[in-house]
């Protein structure tokens, strides 16, 4: 006990120990160092960076989905694709019963033959017409050769019977074979008309045939498409969705089988910026979309185009502003936006309807840093 009371535990150096008011000024020294580089690195991004970045959370994927439906009617006999299934442009989705559709084709193709047929028809007909034209022209020809002749005869004869040489009756044949002549040419002539006359109508006829040919070959044509319609194909590449048919079911021309939707490169956004922050957004500008269902997975893009009108203007029923009860509301105008091709075929989320955040870099290169993490590296002379 003596020795520990001579030889009692040093005290710490008094250099060691800081006051604790001392401890609390550096503490708000330390604190103010860290404000002021704060505001730096914030002024910094803002000037640098900040001011050109316009972004709004109203944005959401869009894609140009086609629903496929029926032209014809039938019954559903295959279903070719699974939900949700990827596919090819040109791949079957849906087949429908064709046999009636098949023997409508045939019918049809029946129809257009049996039109050639009587187009042809009609064409000999019309070669038969002029070839009496013809015919009766060469009549006339000889009816009038023989009427000379038997001009001729009956003036010999007459001058014969006046002198004595010959009979009255030979004159009286004379003269009526002249007469007969003349009828003959008359007939020839008529004969000739009616050949003309029918020449006419049998050119009429082939135009009619080739009418109902033509009229024919169309219903054919028809009935072709009609029978191409039992397969429902695929418009474009993409993914099959919202199936409707069923297999055995009878479907009506418009109705409602099948949709397919467009594969993530074809996808786009659509956002809705208020009008205050149009003024330096142009085409061609990088976007930087943040998906709602994974903020983590960024998507780098580019404006592709600003829509002509705000989005009030294109609803159903649009603003009406000329009137006694008028509040201002800061219109929005939607802007599409396309994702970088191997940025989109790389996310997975990608499907249309998804909600995302859109910011878009004003600047006219468009290729600056995004946060603060960028600016507080280029404040520190770390970049």
């Amino acid at each position: 006990m003596d020795a520990l009371a001579e030889n009692p535990v040093a005290a710490p150096p008094a250099e060691l120990s800081v006051p604790p008011r001392r401890r609390w000024r550096l503490l708000r020294v330390a604190v103010l160092a860290v404000a002021v580089l704060a505001a730096l690195v914030g002024g910094n991004w803002w000037l640098v960076e900040g001011r050109w970045l316009e972004s709004t959370d109203n944005a959401y994927v869009q894609g140009d989905i086609a629903v496929l439906s029926t032209r014809i009617e039938g019954d559903v006999v295959a279903i070719h694709v699974a939900d949700n299934q990827p596919v090819h442009a040109g791949d079957r989705l849906i087949s429908l019963d064709p046999a009636d559709w098949a023997a409508r084709l045939d019918q049809a193709r029946g129809s257009a033959a049996e039109a050639v047929a009587a187009v042809a028809t009609a064409r000999r007909q019309v070669e038969q017409s002029r070839t009496a034209i013809a015919q009766a022209e060469a009549m006339i020809a000889q009816a009038g050769a023989e009427r000379t002749r038997a001009a001729a005869e009956a003036g010999r004869t007459g001058v014969l019977v006046g002198a004595g040489w010959t009979s009255r009756q030979v004159n009286d044949q004379a003269v009526a074979d002249h007469e007969k002549a003349e009828a003959q040419v008359n007939v020839a002539r008529a004969q000739r008309a009616t050949a003309q006359q029918a020449l006419t109508v049998a050119e009429a006829q082939v135009a009619q045939a080739e009418a109902h040919a033509v009229t024919a070959e169309a219903a054919a044509r028809l009935a072709a498409n009609n029978l191409s319609y039992t397969v429902i194909r695929a418009p474009f590449d993409g993914v099959v969705g919202n199936r409707a048919a069923q297999l055995g079911q009878h479907v009506q021309p418009g109705q409602l089988l099948i949709a397919v939707a467009p594969p993530p490169p074809r996808l786009f956004v659509v956002a809705n910026f208020k009008e205050t922050q149009l003024r330096r957004m142009r085409p061609g500008q990088r976007v930087r979309l943040t998906p709602d269902i994974d903020t983590a997975a960024v998507v780098e893009g580019r404006v592709d185009s600003l829509a002509p009108a705000t989005g009030a203007l294109f609803s159903l029923l649009p603003p009406e502003n000329a009137t006694g009860n008028f509040t201002k509301v800061v219109q929005r105008v939607p802007v599409k936006i396309v994702p970088d091709r191997a940025a989109a075929e790389s996310a997975q989320w990608l499907r249309a309807g998804l909600s995302v955040t859109a910011e878009v870099d004003t600047r006219d290169a468009g290729t600056g840093r995004h946060g603060l993490i960028g600016a507080a590296a280029a404040t520190l002379g770390l970049q």
